[in-house]
């Protein structure tokens, strides 16, 4: 039976579906150039190439760019797509210095209508799979791919990342999920952590706080590796699962902005190459940059310190939907809310152990130090950490362990199966997401919005603009990579020319506090979308239901945010 917010959905979504048929029909792509900077080396062969996340690539022969057809002015001429995907230019009064240009486009304020009815759909309906079905049909058939099966989901799936997500977070966090469950690991590791340093809930937040802290690579890994460790001690100590996913989502990616050893300052570095700029000349010296501007990282600061002052129980800034979760945690025991839908399984939540079989701590404790010890020995070694081998050898000591205590095999198996059920919705929700951040990204969505901006807008302004931007543009794509890609081109020449046409004094400052901006602004959009991959971890590393998630974090970033922005406006005004 539908109530009325499903008959409002259904009605928006109709409605969104007649629009996109429109856009397809009626409505021209507007072309835009897009362009990346690379520190180009010679390899052993003798070939141009360059490195990204870890992997060399071949630099194709380069063209003057006042004849590639992919430069803005022939763009601007086009409407349908062009031939060429990419291409490598250089300019006449620097031949040596290569630059990688594309083919981007947007539909205009169209661009942002799946992201919309994604967000909308899930709001109204609490149902992220419909919602982000229907975001990705309205999507797919903005770009004329009617066969949402063959065109769309099957193409996404079949991608090695994809298939990297299936084996992470379905078969190896799962199984491992699963297995604990079976051995009764976890709920070992709880009692003992119980007994000895969690006296009770506070305790148990400080100890979630300074994982998240300690793990400081950011994003998925943090995540998941923090959220399953506390889990089984938080429950025990009665801290609500919206007050424990936000602790794990909030000192993810906040932290890894802050502190910034990790692949971050190396991903980024490409993006951010404005020609003429002398201390973004080379990949050191924008490399460089990244840290010069980590103490303008407002919004990562403030995130982290304020899960810590949630940690030591003062709530005054948690927010009222927050603070109703701790209550009713603290006085009912309740860990969800009444008509909650935690995207784990309720089956990971119990223990089956079998009779005569003596669960221990160290079956817990073991393979998160294998899995830690193999993430850092990867990412020293590799320059990225590994995280399908980390937790696949953490996975396989699990087994042996096990086995050599005397489990039977098929009581394994059965505590695996049991694993993978139950994150297989979430995974299932994750594969979605990424599906529609893909179509959002193709669409256009976040370099329409940015081309809003104009050079004409006073310099004291154009921070707090850019934060906004992409905190809206993260949560429409639930990325804040993505969002890079999208923002960090086109914001930082804006700020370049702000800085030179206004005459401003220190423009290296101004410049690292746009960056710092486009940063930060970025986090806070994926830390809250509901369609982040982060979020929806976060969610199901702790049991909690994904909206109630969404919606007692948005009140305390919200807040931090907010201060944030504030503080960027004075440091302009005072430094620059």
């Amino acid at each position: 039976m539908f109530n009325n917010a499903n008959r409002i959905a259904l009605f928006f979504l109709v409605l969104s579906v007649i629009g996109s048929l429109h856009v397809f029909f009626n409505v021209d792509p507007t072309w835009r150039e897009q362009s990346q900077t690379y520190q180009i080396y010679e390899n052993d062969l003798g070939q141009s190439a360059y490195t990204i996340r870890g992997r060399e690539v071949l630099v194709e022969s380069a063209v003057p760019y006042e004849s590639s057809p992919l430069r803005q002015e022939a763009l601007n001429n086009v409407r349908e797509q062009p031939s060429l995907s990419q291409q490598w230019v250089y300019d006449n009064q620097d031949p040596t210095q290569l630059r990688l240009i594309k083919p981007v486009f947007h539909y205009g304020i169209w661009s942002l209508l799946p992201a919309f009815v994604a967000i909308l759909l899930c709001l109204l309906t609490r149902e992220p799979l419909v919602a982000l079905f229907g975001g990705i049909v309205v999507g797919a058939f903005m770009l004329g791919r009617f066969d949402i099966t063959d065109a769309v989901l099957i193409p996404n799936m079949a991608t090695t990342s994809a298939a990297g997500i299936l084996l992470l977070y379905l078969w190896l966090l799962g199984g491992l999920m699963g297995i604990w469950s079976k051995t009764g690991a976890a709920q070992a590791f709880a009692t003992y952590m119980t007994e000895h340093f969690v006296k009770g809930p506070r305790s148990a937040k400080l100890i979630t706080w300074m994982l998240g802290v300690l793990f400081f690579q950011g994003g998925t890994m943090s995540t998941v590796l923090v959220g399953s460790t506390v889990k089984p001690m938080a429950d025990k100590a009665k801290v609500s699962h919206e007050e424990l996913s936000y602790i794990v989502d909030s000192t993810a990616s906040p932290i890894a902005s802050v502190i910034a050893f990790n692949a971050w300052p190396a991903y980024v570095q490409a993006l951010i190459f404005v020609p003429g700029v002398s201390f973004l000349a080379t990949e050191t010296d924008r490399i460089a940059f990244f840290f010069n501007s980590v103490p303008f990282s407002f919004y990562g600061i403030l995130a982290v310190l304020g899960t810590l002052l949630i940690s030591l129980n003062i709530n005054t800034f948690a927010g009222k939907p927050l603070r109703k979760a701790i209550e009713r945690a603290r006085t009912t025991g309740q860990l969800d809310a009444p008509n909650a839908k935690p995207l784990s399984a309720k089956e990971l939540q119990n223990t089956t152990t079998p009779e005569n079989y003596n669960p221990s701590m160290l079956e817990f404790i073991l393979p998160i130090i294998l899995l830690i010890a193999v993430a850092i020995t990867t990412f020293v070694v590799t320059g990225s950490p590994q995280i399908n081998w980390a937790f696949g050898a953490a996975l396989g000591l699990c087994i042996v362990m096990a086995l050599s205590k005397g489990m039977q095999l098929g009581d394994l198996l059965d505590g695996f199966g049991t694993g993978i059920k139950g994150v297989v919705v979430a995974s299932v929700i994750l594969m979605l997401a990424i599906t529609i951040g893909a179509i959002s990204k193709q669409l256009g969505g976040g370099i329409y919005l940015v081309e809003l901006l104009g050079q004409q807008i006073p310099f004291w302004l154009l921070p707090v603009i850019l934060q906004a931007m992409t905190m809206v543009i993260a949560f429409s794509t639930g990325t804040s990579w993505g969002t890079y890609a999208i923002a960090f081109p086109l914001a930082l020449p804006l700020a370049w020319a702000i800085a030179g046409t206004q005459g401003l004094g220190n423009p290296e400052i101004y410049m690292a506090i746009c960056f710092a901006t486009v940063l930060n602004g970025s986090v806070f959009g994926d830390q809250c979308s509901p369609i982040s991959d982060t979020t929806i971890l976060s969610s199901m590393t702790t049991g909690c239901d994904l909206l109630d998630h969404v919606k007692t974090q948005i009140v305390p970033a919200s807040y931090a945010a907010g201060t944030a922005a504030v503080l960027w406006t004075i440091s302009t005004l005072l430094l620059v």
